[in-house]
Protein backbone atom coordinates (compact mmCIF):
# COMPACT_ATOMS: atom_id res chain seq x y z
CA UNK A 1 0.00 0.00 0.00
CA UNK A 2 1.32 3.43 -0.95
CA UNK A 3 1.11 5.98 1.82
CA UNK A 4 1.96 9.60 2.22
CA UNK A 5 1.98 11.78 5.34
CA UNK A 6 2.32 15.46 4.50
CA UNK A 7 2.80 18.58 6.60
CA UNK A 8 2.41 22.09 5.23
CA UNK A 9 3.70 25.24 6.93
CA UNK A 10 3.97 23.44 10.27
CA UNK A 11 4.94 25.61 13.24
CA UNK A 12 5.19 24.91 16.96
CA UNK A 13 5.85 27.30 19.83
CA UNK A 14 6.88 26.42 23.38
CA UNK A 15 7.59 28.83 26.25
CA UNK A 16 7.43 31.86 23.93
CA UNK A 17 9.99 30.31 21.58
CA UNK A 18 9.41 28.87 18.12
CA UNK A 19 10.73 25.32 17.88
CA UNK A 20 10.17 25.33 14.13
CA UNK A 21 8.23 27.36 11.57
CA UNK A 22 7.19 26.96 7.95
CA UNK A 23 8.04 23.25 7.93
CA UNK A 24 6.92 21.27 4.86
CA UNK A 25 7.26 17.47 4.90
CA UNK A 26 6.42 14.63 2.53
CA UNK A 27 6.91 11.19 4.11
CA UNK A 28 6.27 8.27 1.77
CA UNK A 29 6.28 4.50 1.54
CA UNK A 30 9.68 2.87 1.40
CA UNK A 31 11.48 5.54 3.43
CA UNK A 32 13.28 5.73 6.76
CA UNK A 33 13.10 9.39 7.72
CA UNK A 34 15.37 10.49 10.54
CA UNK A 35 14.50 13.73 12.36
CA UNK A 36 17.72 15.35 13.59
CA UNK A 37 18.54 18.33 15.76
CA UNK A 38 19.99 19.38 19.11
CA UNK A 39 18.12 18.81 22.36
CA UNK A 40 15.24 21.25 22.59
CA UNK A 41 14.89 21.67 18.84
CA UNK A 42 11.41 20.12 18.84
CA UNK A 43 12.03 16.56 17.59
CA UNK A 44 9.65 14.91 20.06
CA UNK A 45 7.05 17.66 19.61
CA UNK A 46 7.19 17.14 15.85
CA UNK A 47 6.68 13.39 16.21
CA UNK A 48 3.72 13.96 18.52
CA UNK A 49 2.16 16.40 16.06
CA UNK A 50 2.65 14.04 13.13
CA UNK A 51 1.20 11.12 15.10
CA UNK A 52 -1.88 13.07 16.17
CA UNK A 53 -1.01 13.35 19.87
CA UNK A 54 -0.37 17.09 19.99
CA UNK A 55 -2.90 19.63 18.73
CA UNK A 56 -1.17 22.85 19.78
CA UNK A 57 0.48 23.79 16.47
CA UNK A 58 0.00 25.80 13.31
CA UNK A 59 -0.17 24.40 9.79
CA UNK A 60 -1.94 21.51 8.12
CA UNK A 61 -1.50 17.74 8.00
CA UNK A 62 -2.60 15.46 5.16
CA UNK A 63 -2.85 11.68 4.88
CA UNK A 64 -2.77 10.31 1.34
CA UNK A 65 -3.85 13.69 0.01
CA UNK A 66 -6.82 14.20 2.33
CA UNK A 67 -6.97 16.63 5.24
CA UNK A 68 -6.07 14.79 8.44
CA UNK A 69 -9.23 15.93 10.21
CA UNK A 70 -11.29 14.08 7.60
CA UNK A 71 -9.35 10.79 7.66
CA UNK A 72 -8.01 10.66 11.21
CA UNK A 73 -9.52 7.25 11.96
CA UNK A 74 -7.97 5.71 8.84
CA UNK A 75 -4.62 7.33 9.66
CA UNK A 76 -4.58 5.96 13.21
CA UNK A 77 -5.40 2.48 11.89
CA UNK A 78 -2.13 2.63 9.93
CA UNK A 79 0.03 4.10 12.72
CA UNK A 80 2.25 2.54 15.36
CA UNK A 81 3.83 5.05 17.75
CA UNK A 82 6.52 4.19 20.29
CA UNK A 83 7.54 7.03 22.58
CA UNK A 84 10.78 7.85 24.33
CA UNK A 85 9.66 5.93 27.43
CA UNK A 86 8.95 2.19 27.03
CA UNK A 87 5.30 2.75 27.87
CA UNK A 88 4.82 -0.60 29.58
CA UNK A 89 3.02 -1.51 32.77
CA UNK A 90 5.68 -2.61 35.26
CA UNK A 91 3.20 -4.62 37.32
CA UNK A 92 2.44 -6.86 34.34
CA UNK A 93 4.68 -9.45 32.71
CA UNK A 94 5.96 -8.93 29.15
CA UNK A 95 3.37 -11.44 27.94
CA UNK A 96 0.57 -9.61 29.76
CA UNK A 97 1.77 -6.26 28.42
CA UNK A 98 1.63 -7.48 24.83
CA UNK A 99 -1.79 -9.06 25.37
CA UNK A 100 -2.97 -5.70 26.70
CA UNK A 101 -1.53 -3.91 23.64
CA UNK A 102 -3.28 -6.36 21.33
CA UNK A 103 -6.63 -5.82 23.04
CA UNK A 104 -6.12 -2.05 22.95
CA UNK A 105 -5.28 -2.03 19.24
CA UNK A 106 -8.05 -4.46 18.34
CA UNK A 107 -5.65 -6.96 16.76
CA UNK A 108 -6.12 -9.88 19.15
CA UNK A 109 -7.61 -13.09 17.76
CA UNK A 110 -8.62 -16.12 19.83
CA UNK A 111 -6.81 -16.55 23.14
CA UNK A 112 -4.50 -19.37 21.97
CA UNK A 113 -3.44 -17.66 18.74
CA UNK A 114 -3.01 -14.35 20.53
CA UNK A 115 -0.71 -15.88 23.14
CA UNK A 116 1.37 -17.64 20.49
CA UNK A 117 1.77 -14.36 18.59
CA UNK A 118 2.89 -12.60 21.76
CA UNK A 119 5.37 -15.36 22.57
CA UNK A 120 6.79 -15.21 19.05
CA UNK A 121 7.15 -11.44 19.29
CA UNK A 122 8.98 -11.68 22.61
CA UNK A 123 11.29 -14.37 21.26
CA UNK A 124 12.09 -12.16 18.26
CA UNK A 125 13.45 -9.44 20.58
CA UNK A 126 15.46 -11.83 22.75
CA UNK A 127 13.05 -12.17 25.67
CA UNK A 128 12.40 -15.90 25.49
CA UNK A 129 12.43 -17.11 29.09
CA UNK A 130 11.33 -13.73 30.48
CA UNK A 131 7.69 -13.91 29.35
CA UNK A 132 6.25 -14.25 32.87
CA UNK A 133 8.71 -12.05 34.79
CA UNK A 134 7.12 -8.84 36.12
CA UNK A 135 8.31 -6.05 33.81
CA UNK A 136 9.38 -4.00 36.83
CA UNK A 137 12.09 -6.59 37.50
CA UNK A 138 13.56 -6.32 34.00
CA UNK A 139 16.50 -4.13 33.02
CA UNK A 140 15.93 -0.90 31.11
CA UNK A 141 17.04 -2.62 27.92
CA UNK A 142 14.68 -5.53 28.45
CA UNK A 143 11.79 -3.16 29.12
CA UNK A 144 12.59 -1.39 25.86
CA UNK A 145 12.54 -4.76 24.08
CA UNK A 146 9.03 -5.44 25.39
CA UNK A 147 7.90 -2.22 23.70
CA UNK A 148 9.81 -3.04 20.50
CA UNK A 149 8.07 -6.42 20.32
CA UNK A 150 5.00 -4.46 19.21
CA UNK A 151 6.70 -3.79 15.87
CA UNK A 152 6.36 -7.49 15.08
CA UNK A 153 3.06 -7.99 16.84
CA UNK A 154 0.99 -5.06 15.58
CA UNK A 155 1.02 -4.64 11.77
CA UNK A 156 1.00 -0.95 10.85
CA UNK A 157 2.29 0.77 7.72
CA UNK A 158 3.68 3.87 9.45
CA UNK A 159 6.08 3.55 12.37
CA UNK A 160 6.78 6.70 14.40
CA UNK A 161 9.60 5.95 16.83
CA UNK A 162 11.10 8.33 19.39
CA UNK A 163 14.61 7.19 20.43
CA UNK A 164 13.90 3.45 19.95
CA UNK A 165 17.58 2.47 20.40
CA UNK A 166 17.75 3.74 24.00
CA UNK A 167 19.25 1.14 26.40
CA UNK A 168 19.55 -1.50 23.64
CA UNK A 169 22.84 -3.45 23.36
CA UNK A 170 24.73 -3.71 20.06
CA UNK A 171 23.07 -6.98 19.07
CA UNK A 172 19.66 -5.44 19.66
CA UNK A 173 20.70 -2.34 17.72
CA UNK A 174 21.71 -4.41 14.69
CA UNK A 175 18.46 -6.40 14.82
CA UNK A 176 16.35 -3.25 15.11
CA UNK A 177 18.16 -1.53 12.24
CA UNK A 178 17.47 -4.56 10.04
CA UNK A 179 13.82 -4.52 11.10
CA UNK A 180 13.46 -0.86 10.11
CA UNK A 181 15.05 -1.48 6.71
CA UNK A 182 12.91 -4.58 6.10
CA UNK A 183 9.76 -2.63 6.97
CA UNK A 184 10.63 0.14 4.52
CA UNK A 185 11.56 -2.34 1.80
CA UNK A 186 8.17 -3.99 2.24
CA UNK A 187 6.44 -0.69 1.51
CA UNK A 188 6.13 0.66 5.02
CA UNK A 189 7.55 3.90 6.34
CA UNK A 190 9.62 4.73 9.42
CA UNK A 191 9.82 8.16 11.03
CA UNK A 192 12.45 8.13 13.77
CA UNK A 193 14.48 10.27 16.15
CA UNK A 194 17.68 8.77 17.51
CA UNK A 195 21.13 9.73 18.78
CA UNK A 196 22.35 6.47 17.32
CA UNK A 197 24.22 6.75 14.02
CA UNK A 198 22.02 4.74 11.69
CA UNK A 199 23.81 2.64 9.10
CA UNK A 200 23.84 4.41 5.75
CA UNK A 201 21.09 3.13 3.48
CA UNK A 202 19.55 4.39 0.22
CA UNK A 203 16.23 4.25 2.11
CA UNK A 204 17.44 6.72 4.74
CA UNK A 205 16.57 10.44 4.53
CA UNK A 206 17.45 13.17 7.02
CA UNK A 207 15.39 16.14 8.16
CA UNK A 208 17.18 18.67 10.37
CA UNK A 209 15.57 20.91 12.99
CA UNK A 210 17.20 23.77 14.84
Amino acid sequence: MSLCLQARQLACERDDRWLFQGLDLDIRSGEIVRIEGPNGSGKTSLLKILSGQLSDYQGELFWNGAAMKDVREHFLANLLYLGHAPGIKTGLSPLENLAWYQALSGTSSNDKDSEEQCLDALESVGLAGFEEVPAGQLSAGQQRRVALARLKLTPRALWVLDEPFTAIDRHGVAALEKQLVDHAKAGGCVLVTTHHALTASPLLRHIALG
